[in-house]
């Protein structure tokens, strides 16, 4: 039987403006316009690229006290989110038992004393608010924002683009999120996404998407960007994907997520899948996520087998394809830790023949969000 798709509010948007629609994580998507993937990358890194990314997750862990209610999600996930100021925002995973990642997520210390505002990914929302609800305590509740839509507005011009609209927006942090008044929307703006751009994420009533999706483009600085750059952007910047470069099999410290796991949550553990990080952390591991720089033209995909100048297999790709700003093609992966050094020369198995290749440093572009 063939799976329902699910809509944004937006469908009928990007139809209009000439998508190509795709399935993705149960809904029908965008991945490119009539300018194509390549133009719309660049677009992205030059001026300001616009997503429609209402099929995410989004949810509202509501307490009375913060110190409890951040207790409780501090069980769920190894971030530190007791330290989180208000309007504060910080990027952790979800992790089961053994230490693997079910989810990774935003998580934003919210203006109302006792609450958490949560982004997770569209495809594995289901379940992790099935998760939040079966692991928190029966005094807090879990509000799921069926009725909210999302934009992301990435770009070097996306901060002159919105204090066009709001002046005030400008002195917003990078990691952090406030609301706003737009043209008469109110909307809860944070200063973060998933491009390496600066940019905005930007959470608005789905009754009201439409108009602020509208108002951002009649700007000539903005144009709508589908999935296919949203990926190769992302790749570029080194930014993992759930479902290829972390999913149940993976920990933090493989993934090289370390960053964001504070000390305090290192030492102290108490959330699951503690024990296996902290020995990761404490006697390393046998295989590491890193960057890799195929030589010549063809790009790599996912599910490529790494070997060593031996032709032994240590690693496999996760995430490969061309990056417009790098002008050729890139890819992430795992390899065994012995091979992990950027410089290291290895061959990637193409169709069947040996493709020389180089682990890389990570990001294959510099970030540049603003400090």
């Amino acid at each position: 039987m063939n799976e329902t798709l699910h809509r944004t509010p937006l469908f009928a948007a990007h139809q209009a403006l000439g998508a190509k629609i795709v399935p993705f994580a149960g809904y029908e998507m965008p991945v490119q316009y009539s300018t194509g993937v390549m133009a719309e990358h660049n677009w992205t890194r030059e001026n300001a690229g616009l997503f429609d990314v209402s099929h995410m997750g989004q949810c509202f862990i509501i307490g009375r006290d913060f110190e409890k209610t951040a207790a409780a999600m501090e069980k769920i996930v190894p971030a530190d989110i007791l330290g989180l100021a208000p309007r504060q925002q910080r990027y952790s995973q979800i992790l089961n038992e053994d230490g693997g990642i079910l989810d990774d997520l935003m998580i934003t210390r919210h203006d109302t004393n006792g609450w958490l505002y949560v982004v997770v990914n569209a495809s594995r929302k289901k379940f992790d608010f099935e998760r939040f609800a079966a692991h928190l305590p029966r005094d807090l509740i879990l509000k799921i924002g069926e009725d909210l839509s999302l934009l992301a507005l990435q770009g070097p011009k996306a901060e002159a683009v919105m204090a066009q609209l709001v002046p005030a927006i400008s002195s917003l942090a990078f990691m952090t999120n406030g609301y706003f008044d737009i043209a008469g929307i109110r909307a809860a703006v944070s200063r973060s996404g998933y491009t390496g751009e600066d940019g905005f994420e930007i959470s608005v009533p789905s009754s009201q998407v439409s108009a602020l999706w509208n108002l951002l483009l009649e700007n000539p600085l903005v144009k709508p960007i589908g999935l296919g750059a949203r990926d190769s952007l992302r790749l570029e910047a080194g930014l993992c994907l759930y479902g290829h470069d972390i999913d149940e099999t993976t920990s933090p410290v493989e993934a090289a997520l370390t960053w964001s796991i504070a000390k305090r949550r290192r030492m102290e553990g108490g959330f699951f899948g503690a024990a296996r990080v902290q020995r990761e952390l404490a006697s390393g591991v046998s295989r590491k996520r890193v960057g890799i720089k195929p030589v010549g033209k063809a790009p790599a995909r996912d599910g490529t087998e790494i070997q060593n100048m031996k032709g032994e297999k240590i690693g496999t790709i996760t995430s490969g394809g061309f990056g417009p700003t790098v002008g050729g093609p890139i890819a992430m992966g795992y390899v065994a830790t012995a091979f992990s050094e950027p410089g290291t020369e290895i061959q990637l198995m193409v169709r069947g023949q040996a493709m020389p290749a180089h682990i890389a440093k990570l990001p294959f572009t510099p970030k540049r969000f603003k400090a």
